[in-house]
């Protein structure tokens, strides 16, 4: 009879956003007037800006006519998107990046799960606590349990040191800045530690950096490839989910330096952007055209004014839930170069949770759900309408 992978008898079984979708569904159905506002998953609330909705609309008028329609298109990407990438993201920011080392996806947390599909069943992971799950949960489905975490904590202000792990020898490091979900960023001396170490010790480095629209601070890496040495020890994902609101739309991007090895069975270096070529080319066919198209847009002179606009809104968002919870007395990080304002409650995640969602009718995530270093704060979103971001305030002052 067929058997089933047991490693998923090892990972949580709901995860926390499926939870907390089960306890807003349980308590709308006790109290079907209440008038919920979302602070909790970050989903954006804003419309794809106007740049990006006329570039897909003429895509989809490009599909209606024979000599202009696209049907399969490059697994790794259109040439014209990564040309963009190449040159906006990185050559302006004197960060040299070759276009076939970019590669297309339908977003960074695909590519963030997918990755460890390169590495051996043997090879060792470290993950910040408090973390993004899929970091974990990927990982322990691919059969590593042996997982080292770095605690991240109000006394090292959430950004964890090579110093932390010197006795684990992990393989893979996985480092979120700015980060989900503390809020918390890193600076170029914390960045250069890490790419030090990895270069000293032959490990990876896996560089989220799918908040790094949202940085303001000038001094604050928006890549990991402005710290010297991290062409040959980092891989590097970013998203155009939260910097243009492609959350439903799905797009986003994985650069692979061609600098970047590991050793192969037989202890010879072995190139991971050719097998993250082949491993694209075999499991997935490429972002749509009419995606594509549209995440070029973000680049015309208009897009990028438009969405750094939005993200300006969003960070307004932010600044108030902030100063708010502060002048109730909670202690936050974040909401500065983030969206994400990282409160201590000082009390259960999860109790805090169900205290606001009952007495507030306002959703946010209790921090226990992203690792045991997260217990006793919470993260609010600043994704939502203005309207509804006041009016959340307005209850929490009532409620807290």
């Amino acid at each position: 009879m067929l058997k089933i992978n047991s490693n998923y008898s090892k990972i949580k079984p709901t995860y926390l956003f499926a939870e907390i979708a089960h306890r807003v569904a349980q308590h709308k159905e006790k109290n079907p007037e209440a008038q919920i506002i979302r602070l909790g998953i970050g989903d954006v609330t804003e419309p794809l800006c106007p740049a990006v909705v006329e570039a897909m609309h003429r895509a989809v008028e490009d599909e209606a006519h024979r000599e202009s329609f696209h049907g399969y298109g490059p697994e790794q990407g259109y040439q014209f998107l990564r040309d963009k990438i190449a040159a906006v993201d990185f050559a302006e920011n004197n960060i040299q990046i070759s276009a076939d080392e970019i590669f297309v996806s339908d977003g960074a947390k695909c590519d963030c799960g997918n990755i460890q599909e390169l590495f051996s069943a043997d090879t060792r992971i470290a993950v910040s606590d408090p973390v993004y799950p899929v970091y974990v949960d990927t990982n322990i489905m691919a059969g590593r349990d042996n997982i080292v975490y770095m605690l991240c904590t109000k006394e090292n202000g959430f950004v964890p040191t090579p110093d932390d792990i010197a006795n684990e020898k992990p393989d893979v490091v996985y480092l979120c800045y700015p980060n989900n979900p503390t809020g918390a960023v890193a600076t170029k001396q914390q960045l250069k530690a890490w790419v030090d170490w990895a270069n000293e010790n032959s490990s990876l480095i896996l560089f989220d950096a799918a908040y790094e629209a949202f940085i303001r601070t000038p001094e604050i890496p928006h890549s990991i490839y402005e710290i010297e040495g991290a062409r040959k020890c980092a891989i590097e994902f970013r998203s155009f989910s939260k910097t243009a609101g492609f959350t439903g739309v799905r797009c986003g991007y994985t650069v692979v330096q061609t600098e970047v090895e590991a050793l192969d069975a037989n202890g010879v270096k072995t190139q991971l952007k050719p097998m993250w070529t082949r491993r694209q080319t075999t499991k997935f066919n490429g972002a749509s055209y009419l995606t594509q198209r549209g995440a070029e847009a973000i680049y015309s002179p208009e897009g990028r004014a438009q969405i750094r606009s939005t993200i300006d809104f969003y960070l307004e968002n932010a600044r108030l839930i902030r100063q708010a919870m502060t002048s109730l007395g909670y202690t936050c990080v974040g909401g500065v170069d983030s969206p994400y304002v990282w409160v201590d409650v000082k009390c259960s995640s999860w109790e805090f949770f169900d205290k606001i969602l009952k007495s507030a009718n306002v959703v946010t995530t209790p921090g226990a759900g992203f690792g045991a270093a997260g217990e006793g704060f919470i993260r609010i979103s600043a994704f939502n309408s203005r309207e509804n971001v006041l009016e959340s305030i307005e209850r929490f002052k009532k409620a807290l």
